[in-house]
Formats: C-alpha cells, structure tokens, sequence
C-alpha cells in the first residue's frame, strides 16, 4: 500500500487560527490523511493537540500598521518565507495545501500556487481578513465560516462556500450539554472571558456592574472569569466584596466545559468564540474587539445579535450601568435566556470540520 496523501496546513500562531486548523486536522486523519502544519514561532502551547506527523516554522511578518521602514522589513521576511515554503512544499509534495488566514499563511499559499498545488483558505471571520484577502484570487477555493463574507471584491463570490467554523472535539462533546434554564430566583451561572486581547476591559468593567446590582440580584449570581495575571487579585476582591461567589482565573484550558455550564456568556466576538458559543448554544452579550482595521468581530457579533441569539454591545456602550441594567433584566427575565440559547444553537454548525474536509477531498481531487 503506497503513503496517505499528505495535506499541508498553514495558520497564524493564534488560538482563533489554530482551533479551527486542529478541528479539521483531527476530520481529516480521521479519514486517513496525514496532515503536517506550517505555522509560525508562536505555535507552542496551542499545537500540541494537532494530529500532525511535523510542524514547520516559517518566516512570516505583519505588514499592516507599519511605516515604511516596517512594510519593508515584513515584506522581505515574507519573500524569505515564500522561497523557504517553495522548497517545503516541493519536498513534501502534499495533495493540497489549506490557509486558516494570518500572515504566515501567505508563504505556503503562495508557494501552492507558484507550484500549481491545489489550495484553499478558510475565513473564519465574517468580514475577509488582509493575509486571506491578498492571497484570495490565487487560491481555488475560499471557504467561509459566515453566510455572508465582507470582502470587497464581488469577483470572488463565486469560489466562496460556507461550511461554517469548525470547532475542536471538546466543543463538540460540551456540546452535548443540553441548556439548563435559569428559574425566576434561583442562581444565574455566569462565563466572562475576553482572550488575550480583551480579557482586561472585563475585568475593569464586569466587576463595577455586578457591584450595582440589588443585593438579591448579586447573590443569585455564581460567577467563572478570567482575567490577567495582574488583575486577578482586584477582581476578586471586587467579587468578594460584593458577596459574590466567583472563580477568577488567567486561563482555562477546560474553557467549553465551563462554557457549557453557563447559563449566560459576556465575551469579545472573535469567530471562534462566536463558532463555539453557537454550537453549545449558550446565550451571550458580545463586546467586539474595537479598533480593528476590518471590524470583523462587530461582523462576527452581528451574525448571533440580528438572529437574536446574543446581545452586541459596543465598547464605548459597555459601561457598568448600562452592563448592570442589561443583567438586571436578564434576572427578571429568565425565559430570554432560554430563547436566545435555542437561537444561538439553531446558528451553530457542528458539523463545520467534517463538511470543510469533504470540500478539501474535493479540492485535492482526492474523490
């Protein structure tokens, strides 16, 4: 019997690149192939669940948000990441090569298509990202996590297919966690979590509403967040003060099982946050990241707020008077909870991986 056909994997070095990238790795060799990942140095600590037989490190650099000096420097990494990927992806051979977006996606994508390899890119975000965006007229398949993708470029509608986001196999059993329903005056379990990015605007904010709340209402709430390093001390004081009970932590590998037994998420809007709180079907109030050039988690956000799935509040809108009304409410009201929870799961594509990985059979021509 000859070797498996080898598919080539490409992400950014982050969590929201990764976890989609590890979900369909596990599809894919669970359907025989073999999988290797291209990645850049920041892989450590989010790979290891990759069922991948190599991981390789290739020169890579953000030109956004650079001057000049800084564009050149990033674009010249870039090409000496392009000639090292050329000759990966000529000694590998592999049937296909998929980009999950970031810049160290851009040399194996571009060594895919110099070496006439199929490939394909996956966006998770609900607007195209700039690495995915430069690399998406020379890729043959672009699929999307989101029904709609904001790309600007109406040419590439027609290679663009929605599988939705795949999520990793502890989504998928957390998942099966069916919803439990708050009841009118029994505990509120709430999740608060921002990422590396967001996790202190949470800890700044999240606290003061609580604090505002009537004393019965503070004392239904059971509360999980996590916060940085620097601010889990005053966050739980706060909590403390406010006779709260509450878990504070700077990171939880077990994140989807705390997700699963929450009753109500506050979170930034990245698409895997969005994916995952979709597929366990939990309701949320979503804080998009600000800032950001392409605003892809408001577009994120808005895929689970217009559906009424989850409440899409703005930064300059997440004060602690306006958080601790929004809470207040959502007390009083349990069965909103209930309804966005089932909107949310009706969102979800739990599937995402296994129909992503029947379009990588496709594009490979492995079928």
């Amino acid at each position: 019997m000859g070797e498996s056909p080898l598919v080539l994997i490409a992400a950014g070095g982050t969590g929201g690149h990764l976890f989609p990238a590890e979900a369909l790795s596990h599809a894919l060799a669970r359907r025989g192939l073999a999988i290797e990942l291209a990645t850049d140095a920041r892989v450590e600590g989010f790979a290891k669940a990759f069922p991948a037989r190599a991981t390789h490190s290739l020169p890579a650099a953000t030109p956004s948000g650079k001057g000049l000096v800084g564009k050149s420097a990033a674009a010249l990494t870039l090409g000496l990441g392009t000639l090292k990927a050329l000759a990966l992806v000529r000694r590998l051979s592999p049937a296909a090569v998929i980009g999950f977006g970031g810049y160290p996606t851009v040399p194996p994508l571009l060594a895919a298509a110099m070496l006439k390899v199929p490939s394909l890119l996956h966006e998770q975000n609900a607007v195209l990202g700039r690495a995915n965006r430069f690399l998406a007229r020379r890729v043959d398949v672009i699929a999307t996590g989101f029904p709609t993708l904001g790309s600007g470029d109406t040419a590439l509608g027609a290679k663009m297919l929605q599988v939705g986001n795949p999520v990793r196999p502890s989504v998928i059993d957390a998942a099966k966690a069916p919803f439990d329903p708050p009841r009118e005056g029994d505990e509120l379990r709430l999740l608060v979590f921002g990422g590396s990015q967001g996790a202190r605007i949470m800890s700044d904010i999240v606290p003061l509403a609580v604090s505002r709340l009537r004393a019965p209402e503070r004392a239904r709430l059971r509360i999980v967040q996590q916060a940085r390093e620097e601010d889990v001390q005053r966050v739980r004081s706060a909590y403390r003060e406010a006779g709260v009970t509450a878990e504070i932590a700077p990171f939880f590998r077990d994140l989807p099982v705390h997700m699963a037994g929450s009753q109500l998420v506050i979170s930034r809007a990245g698409a895997s946050t969005v994916a995952e709180i979709s597929v366990i079907g939990r309701p949320s109030i979503l804080v998009p990241l600000p800032g950001s050039l392409d605003q892809d988690q408001a577009a994120n956000a808005r895929s689970l707020s217009s559906v009424g799935a989850a409440i899409m509040l703005p930064q300059p809108q997440f004060l602690p008077d306006g958080l601790a009304s929004m809470l207040a409410e959502l007390l009083s009201a349990p069965w909103r909870l209930a309804d966005m929870a089932a909107l949310a799961r009706k969102a979800g594509i739990p599937d995402a991986a296994e129909r992503l990985a029947e379009l990588v059979h496709r594009t490979a021509r492995l079928i």
